[in-house]
């Protein structure tokens, strides 16, 4: 089966899983996953699977980058932060569908890379930024939206400060073992939390690693 027949497929299973907006389909369909994967895993881009990439980190599996996109109930007016850039998958995903994604990386290889797809993909509405994502990009905010893509041990509340009035923020909370994915919106009277489902994430993790990584 080729990368095409492939991609209908996940397609056609995404559907089934509970995946109903058709721009996120669309978008899904339109980002070639396999320019964000490995060379050696090409074959396996359109598989239902995480898949690792450099430093430790994965590229999440489609159906988590679909439903999260899906909770973020995006307009094409919206300007979304991600925390945690990793292969550049979900943020290419995200650009076609908002007006502006901001995304933050904490390891040099891994942004470099996202970097080169983005600008292969001529996605020119992705601003980038090297630096620790659990402290944001208060320089800009506040947000409509945000996404992380990295498990919180808690509700992070740095990021959440970075939420604008009527915004929506879609993050993994909790310890390895044992993540929700949650979904917090903001409105005049505060912030409410919505349990959606129980996630497997890499650690959201403070600081920058040491060295030209």
């Amino acid at each position: 089966m080729n990368l095409e027949a492939k991609k209908i497929r996940l397609i056609m299973e995404l559907r089934k899983q509970g995946i109903t907006d058709k721009r996120v389909l669309s978008a899904i369909e339109r980002v070639p996953r396999e320019l964000f994967v490995p060379e050696a895993l090409r074959s396996e881009a359109y598989e239902n699977l995480p898949l690792p990439i450099n430093q430790g980190q994965t590229i999440s599996q489609p159906f988590i980058v679909a439903f999260m996109t899906q909770a973020l109930q995006l307009s094409e007016r919206d300007r979304v932060l991600e925390i945690g850039t990793g292969s550049g998958y979900q943020a290419a995903v995200l650009a076609k569908l908002c007006r502006r994604v901001c995304t933050i990386e904490r390891y040099r290889s891994l942004l470099a890379q996202a970097e080169t797809c983005f600008k292969a993909l001529k996605l020119h509405n992705i601003s980038t930024r090297l630096s620790d994502g659990a402290k944001g990009w208060p320089e800009l905010a506040t947000f409509p939206r945000i996404i992380v893509t990295a498990a919180a041990p808690s509700m992070p509340g740095i990021l959440a400060d970075q939420l604008g009035e009527g915004g929506i923020m879609v993050v993994p909370v909790g310890v390895p073992g044992d993540q929700t994915l949650i979904r917090l919106t903001r409105d005049s009277n505060g912030f409410h939390e919505e349990v959606l489902l129980p996630v497997r994430f890499v650690p959201l993790v403070e600081g920058m690693p040491s060295g030209r990584q």
